[in-house]
């Protein structure tokens, strides 16, 4: 498995990077030997994970970035590709949620999380994609887009619409994105986490109401941040060569209770 899922060589560009998942993407690729630029919107808590992967002995470049801002994009991309090389991996990962019944949202409010977790996917793997495809030809270049969707994208729960439409959309963008580069070099893929602990929601799931919700989870089982590695490194690396427009749901049976 880990000549299988060796990155050494690529450089790989995680979208919120700063914490939670994104963060742990960054270390899980730099083990396997990828170089990761470390993006974000605020760079402060970057530069401690740039220094945790470093000291690990990998390398790390923290970048600021906007997904909602194309220039903001463009110019990241710059400077990653400047200090680290051509990015051969993206993993969309930047995303928020905005917890309110459907009836008290706010057209604000669903802008912002349509803004960053849909449109902020499109726009950066449109950047990215050019960039992979521009080195394409016809027998090496290309590259991999890793989507980071969930299982709600999928089967919807209440007082969270616009992030599970967000998903949705994301989950439909992979599979459209993944027909029309597949001529270029370049895969696009989804993960669809389920309930993934992590800092930002521990304490709801250790609530009453998140305990009713893991309850429902088959495995009974909250999901680990590390659970979702085997399927970042397959996606990551040249194992999933003949994968596109594929979604890959990592829920502990979630989506089949």
């Amino acid at each position: 498995m880990a000549d299988a899922f060796d990155l050494t060589g690529k450089i790989a560009l995680i979208t919120g990077a700063s914490q939670g998942l994104g963060a742990g993407f960054a270390v899980t690729l730099a083990r396997a030997g990828a170089k990761v630029a470390l993006a974000a919107r605020q760079t402060g808590k970057l530069a401690e994970l740039q220094k945790q992967i470093e000291g690990a002995g990998g390398t790390a470049h923290a970048i600021a970035m906007d997904v909602t801002d194309a220039g903001s994009i463009r110019a990241a991309f710059d400077d990653a590709e400047a200090v680290l090389g051509p990015v051969d991996v993206l993993v969309n990962n930047a995303g928020i949620a905005i917890p309110k019944p459907f009836l008290e949202l706010t057209e604000a409010d669903w802008d912002a999380v349509l803004d960053t977790n849909l449109k902020g996917c499109f726009l950066a793997g449109q950047e990215a994609a050019k960039r992979m495809a521009g080195r394409h030809d016809g027998s090496t270049g290309g590259g991999s887009i890793i989507n980071i969707a969930s299982v709600l994208g999928l089967a919807p729960i209440g007082h969270l619409s616009s992030y599970c439409a967000s998903k949705a959309g994301l989950i439909h963008l992979t599979k459209a994105m993944g027909l029309e580069l597949a001529r270029v070099g370049v895969r696009v893929n989804a993960i669809a986490p389920g309930y993934i602990e992590t800092p930002m929601n521990s304490d709801f799931f250790h609530s009453p109401a998140g305990e009713k919700l893991i309850k429902g989870v088959p495995q009974r089982r909250l999901g680990q941040a590390e659970d979702l590695d085997g399927a970042l490194l397959l996606l990551a690396s040249d194992a999933s060569r003949y994968m596109t427009g594929t979604v890959i749901t990592v829920d502990g049976g979630f989506l089949l209770d």
